[in-house]
């Protein structure tokens, strides 16, 4: 019989608990812009979306802060070198968003001229039941998830947040071609998702951002304790069915790497060895990419006082 409440810390948080970091830029029409640009071909499209987001910083000081202090932590970076960092970020958001709203749209048959490389799908092949995915928001995760739900040829679930402006799930979750998009808040999600696992489908979670209930867990991440969520790792046990990592970069060429990793199995009592498994891997994508981890808040300490 499964643990109702290890269910519940995989998908829902407490009445009062804090809210995700949220600013007043995103907006509807802040993505109806970038779908114009669509029009654009896609190298002129990504250099105007990258000169943007290099200004971003100006107008977004509290992010721009809390983007030196990662940078500073994870690449020891300081002064103008931790600035052009800080810029290039931004700059690298910005093409991945304008992917997001554009390039991701397209049918997954399509999305293939825009990958340079997948590694790891070999992993995949040996697989015959159910599989949690976790990725970051490194790169263009949610074209991870598409590539992913396509070279695992069975159903996807991704389990997402509910935005803070419903107006904007229109252009980040479409489902479609293998891919099922399914709110956190949803009621009984938790019986839900074991039941898609034990029936062979996938489950993909973010495991880059605690969630503020008791189910985060403090691992050490660049030498600094951090809270990273321990849901997916007990939906894995709970199902019997291994973690698979997953993570989606943006090359030189603008093209993008794909890198899927080994299985994890998590066995029971496990699921933090897992967890601390999984930060460590993402600590070496993050330190390779460092400009492409997209937290524009204080990963160390997400649940400040006075946070919105």
């Amino acid at each position: 019989m499964l643990n109702s409440e290890l269910l519940k810390d995989v998908s829902t948080r407490p009445a009062g608990a804090p809210r995700w970091y949220w600013h007043p830029y995103n907006r509807a029409v802040l993505y109806r812009l970038a779908a114009m640009f669509g029009r654009l071909p896609r190298g002129g499209r990504l250099a105007l979306a990258r000169a943007l987001g290099g200004l971003a910083p100006r107008w977004l000081p509290a992010e721009r802060a809390a983007v030196r202090l990662t940078l500073e932590v994870i690449t020891g970076a300081t002064g103008a070198r931790l600035d052009a960092l800080t810029k290039r970020l931004f700059g690298e958001f910005a093409m991945c968003f304008s992917d997001l709203v554009t390039t991701n749209r397209q049918p997954p048959s399509r999305l293939s001229r825009y990958v340079e490389q997948v590694s790891g799908t070999d992993h995949l092949s040996v697989l015959t039941g159910g599989l949690v995915t976790v990725t970051a928001h490194v790169g263009n995760w949610e074209m991870a998830g598409r590539l992913l739900a396509t070279n695992a040829r069975r159903p996807t679930n991704v389990v997402a947040s509910a935005d803070e402006i419903p107006e904007l799930e229109r252009w980040v979750r479409r489902n479609g071609a293998g891919l099922r998009f399914v709110p956190r808040a949803h009621p009984g999600i938790g019986v839900e998702l074991v039941a898609a696992l034990r029936r062979g489908e996938v489950v993909a979670l973010q495991g880059d951002r605690a969630i503020g209930t008791r189910g985060d867990v403090m691992i050490p991440f660049f030498g600094r304790l951090a809270p990273f969520p321990l849901g997916p790792f007990l939906l894995a046990r709970a199902a019997g069915v291994p973690v698979v990592p997953a993570v989606c970069v943006l090359g030189p060429s603008h093209r993008y790497h794909v890198h899927i990793a080994p299985p994890m199995p998590v066995e029971r009592g496990g699921e933090e060895t897992a967890a601390r498994a999984w930060v460590t891997l993402l600590e070496h994508v993050v330190r390779e990419h460092p400009t492409q981890w997209f937290n524009f808040f204080d990963v160390w300490h997400p649940f400040k006082a006075g946070r919105a």
